[in-house]
């Protein structure tokens, strides 16, 4: 039973099968062919049991093995990799189908390679998820067939193995270094001005062109009998909360993930880089209530600490309370920290439901509103226009995006500070105005 199972007929095998009936057929119209066309037959079965011995004689034809990371990470390609070993003494053709999470909605998946005899060959596809969660991968079937090619066994291995899906951490290396550099043009970042000195002595050096000016420190420079300046370093232990808005606003997709799932890859890298720059990192998450929170602290388990609570994020799009928030934040934060909001506003009206929360929220700390640019209007925009409808939803397009740059306006107007950005720009857009901030000292 196992062996009829495993056992499948090529599509070379069927194509001859054809060519034999059709080899029948004219053999009515010129009986001479009738003995030739069965030492057809003949031939095929002898080659299909040679076929057969060849792919069974050996107990384990083949070895292979799937590799997976520990986790794979949302919305980046992650390798999958699979190692095939040929224990067979001739060349094989091999069909790689590995049944992948049905998230992943592909039903047509496959491999197709060719091993030379006892040879080891590595093979690697890609896999992007779009959604955190766990992930199961079924059976990984591989079809083996000779170089007759009539028919292919199946080996099966590496069942039932389960990888969970965790917010961006290929992100989160990417942008490691970024967190304590100091060379950041490359990024866009330019030369900020400092607001007064909110900064931390560090050391007295000795003056270098460039050096303010204003930091000379004369009693040292007298001792030393060369000019002398003073150096500041930025702040440090300062609190820094993200807040994430899980309400149906932010259930809008853009290339595969949610506008969620962008808020929750930022903010675990803009966590690290807020580690690394010696502040706390606190996070929490709301729609109807007030959820999913981490206490802002710098200690060495607080990234773990993060990364389980973003992938834990869960939601059904509700609406959300804007006044809970509010009151949450009066409660339970009660040193002045940045705040920094994830979450997404189409309309003034919209806005304008929400700002008196906001306001109040901005009279205590120093509140960022990140929200998002509809890249899907670019394109209304930007197609040249040839019916009086594409004129038509062109102008709409044009409304609704001066409007988003209204909202930031608004926001400005009360002091609150905004970020329009696009969502694959989010992440660096929200590093960006952290470092920003902290130049100036405003914190």
């Amino acid at each position: 039973m196992k062996f009829i199972k495993s056992l499948y007929l090529n599509n070379f095998f069927f194509y001859v099968l054809l060519g034999i009936i059709g080899m029948f057929v004219c053999a009515f119209i010129f009986p001479r062919l009738y003995d030739g066309v069965w030492f057809v037959v003949l031939v095929l079965s002898t080659f299909l049991l040679l076929d057969i011995l060849l792919l069974y004689a050996a107990k384990t034809g083949i070895e292979a093995t799937r590799s997976t990371p520990e986790k794979l990470s949302n919305g980046d390609l992650n390798p999958i990799k699979i190692a095939i070993k040929n224990q067979y003494t001739f060349s094989i053709s091999v069909k790689i189908i590995d049944e992948i999470p049905f998230q992943f909605q592909v039903r047509d998946f496959k491999i197709l390679k060719n091993i030379k005899a006892s040879a080891h060959e590595d093979i690697q596809y890609e896999l992007r998820p779009t959604e955190r969660g766990e992930y199961f991968f079924g059976n990984l079937n591989i079809y083996v067939s000779s170089p007759l090619k009539l028919i292919s066994r199946r080996f099966t291995f590496d069942k039932d193995q389960m990888v969970p899906t965790y917010p961006s951490y290929i992100q989160l290396k990417k942008y490691d270094l970024f967190a304590f550099s100091n060379n950041l043009f490359q990024y866009g970042i330019k030369k900020i001005r400092r607001i007064g000195h909110t900064m931390e002595f560090e050391q007295i050096k000795e003056y270098v062109p460039g050096d303010d000016l204003r930091t000379l420190n004369w009693k040292a420079t007298a001792k030393k009998n060369a000019l002398m300046v003073n150096q500041f370093q930025d702040e440090k232990s300062q609190s820094v909360y993200l807040a994430i808005d899980k309400g149906r606003s932010m259930q809008m997709p853009f290339n595969g993930l949610s506008l969620l799932d962008y808020a929750i890859n930022s903010t675990l890298v803009l966590s690290n880089v807020i580690l690394k720059k010696q502040d706390k990192a606190g996070i929490f998450a709301f729609s109807k209530k007030v959820e999913n929170r981490v206490f802002a602290e710098k200690r060495g388990s607080q990234m773990q600490k993060i990364l389980e609570t973003l992938y834990n994020i869960k939601t059904d799009f509700f609406e959300s309370d804007y006044s809970r928030l509010y009151v949450d934040i009066k409660k339970n934060i009660n040193q002045r920290s940045l705040i920094i909001l994830y979450t997404n506003f189409e309309t003034m009206d919209g806005l304008n439901r929400q700002l008196p929360y906001l306001k109040g929220i901005a009279k205590n700390h120093l509140l960022v509103v990140i929200f998002f640019s509809n890249t899907e209007l670019n394109q209304i925009i930007n197609k040249k226009t040839e019916t009086i409808q594409e004129v038509y939803d062109k102008v709409i397009a044009e409304k609704f995006m001066f409007e988003k740059r209204l909202i930031a306006n608004e926001l400005k107007k009360y002091g609150i500070h905004s970020i329009l950005t696009q969502p694959e720009n989010l992440t660096l857009d929200a590093i960006n105005k952290y470092l920003e901030i902290k130049s100036r000292g405003i914190l």
